[in-house]
């Protein structure tokens, strides 16, 4: 039965796509009556900003005629996108970064040519309204504020329109704007899948816990640093000293400066870590897991992971072949000493995102402003009860997405990066 009213959507959506008018159609589901507008003819195309070819800032095209996204299953939503987060993935994701694995994610059978992803929409946060359901998704419905971490696979953020499934996103925070909500998505779900699935803490179990994160002072460090205090956690971050301030004003305990000289020795004569997230890499695994408490179930996560370079370089089998090959022998390695090596990745998590949003809205959501270019913090004292808050370094117009682009390709961020997609209350 769900295959036939997906056929029937399908084919509805087919017809509302080549009617020159506008109507109101609507479908018994079970016992309910939904109604459903049908897509204006102009609204099969959108604005979007766009590349044709893997390459440097000068692939970025803004067009007008961008297709718009269409419900092909059940249990998608489009999204009317206000605001639109970046991240170091997006940069990375414009030059080519993970395209043999992407490319196999959305096409799992091969059946499309080479570059078929194109024109290929980036942006991984989007906060939003949903304007069209599928016929499966009872959780939402049309005028919902709602945010997610796009899947790196499918279009993304910086266009007028999104579409999604329903388990990817969640209802917006109440308390954040769109702009404010953009900046959390996906530096929430990476943390989340890194300190949870992996690391497997939780508010049940992580209280009095030490913590060490090294890169503290980006999108996911700032983030992590404020759900692990919520959560009753020590936290201690690696960072610039010009970002010290800012970190311990997010809740870090313990601030050791890398421009002072190797971390490696200050660390050294602390107190063993529980668990290390790394959102730095290189050289850090060479020493960082003597930092943590042997034979006790300590884990370091890494963020930073030769995955999809190898499946770049090496194609799809081989890469997965000496992805398995590393990280079981450095796990072995590692084991034999009493601590446990992981490799942490993003995961798209709607329930992730709700839970997320609960804790933003449990306290008075202030929003954390950093001055790009002097690094100092527009931060206010902050309430005892506050719990997350949203780390907006800069914010763009959408004209100005190569400019957004250009100061992430600058490194040293100090949070997040927000491009305003469309005003908060325009949902026409």
């Amino acid at each position: 039965m769900s295959y036939v009213r997906h056929l029937m959507y399908s084919r509805w959506l087919f017809h509302c796509s080549t009617s020159p008018s506008v109507n109101t159609s609507v479908c018994w589901h079970g016992r309910q009556k939904r109604l459903f507008s049908t897509t204006k003819r102009r609204m099969t195309i959108m604005p979007a900003w766009v590349i044709d070819k893997y390459g440097g800032n000068d692939v970025l095209r803004f067009t007008k005629n961008a297709s718009f996204p269409v419900i092909t299953y059940p249990n998608e939503v489009i999204i009317k996108v206000n605001a639109a987060g970046l991240n170091p993935i997006d940069v990375g994701m414009r030059g080519g970064y993970g395209a043999s694995s992407l490319s196999m994610k959305r096409d799992p059978l091969n059946l499309k040519q080479n570059g078929m992803e194109f024109p290929l929409i980036l942006g991984r946060d989007v906060s939003g309204v949903i304007m069209e359901c599928g016929l499966d998704v009872k959780y939402f419905t049309e005028r919902d504020e709602v945010w997610a971490a796009i899947p790196p696979w499918k279009q993304g953020s910086l266009a007028e329109f999104v579409v999604l499934s329903a388990n990817e996103i969640s209802r917006k925070p109440k308390l954040l704007s769109h702009r404010e909500a953009a900046a959390i998505p996906y530096v929430a779900a990476t943390s989340w899948s890194a300190l949870v699935n992996t690391g497997g803490l939780s508010k049940d179990n992580c209280a009095k816990k030490r913590i060490l994160i090294l890169g503290g002072s980006g999108g996911v460090g700032t983030f992590a640093i404020q759900m692990l205090k919520a959560w009753g956690a020590h936290v201690t971050v690696t960072c610039s000293q010009n970002a010290e301030r800012f970190v311990r004003d997010l809740g870090a305990d313990h601030v050791v400066d890398y421009t002072s000289g190797p971390v490696e020795k200050p660390l050294g004569e602390l107190e063993k870590f529980d668990l290390i997230l790394d959102n730095v890499g290189a050289e850090t695994e060479r020493w960082a897991l003597t930092l943590l408490k042997p034979w006790s179930g300590a884990k370091y996560v890494t963020l930073v992971t030769p995955f999809l370079q190898n499946t770049d370089l090496l194609g799809i089998a081989d890469g997965m072949m000496q992805n398995a090959a590393t990280v079981a022998t450095k796990a072995l390695k590692h084991l034999v000493k009493g601590v446990h090596y992981r490799w942490g990745f993003f995961a798209p998590s709607g329930p992730a995102l709700d839970e997320i949003s609960e804790m933003v809205d449990a306290g008075q959501s202030i929003t954390v402003t950093v001055t790009a270019f002097t690094q100092q913090q527009d931060i206010r004292p902050l309430p005892s009860s506050l719990q997350i808050r949203a780390v907006v370094e800069e914010t763009f117009s959408f004209s100005q997405v190569p400019h957004a682009f250009e100061k992430m390709e600058k490194g040293h961020a100090r949070g997040k990066t927000v491009v305003q997609i469309s005003e908060e209350d325009d949902y026409s």
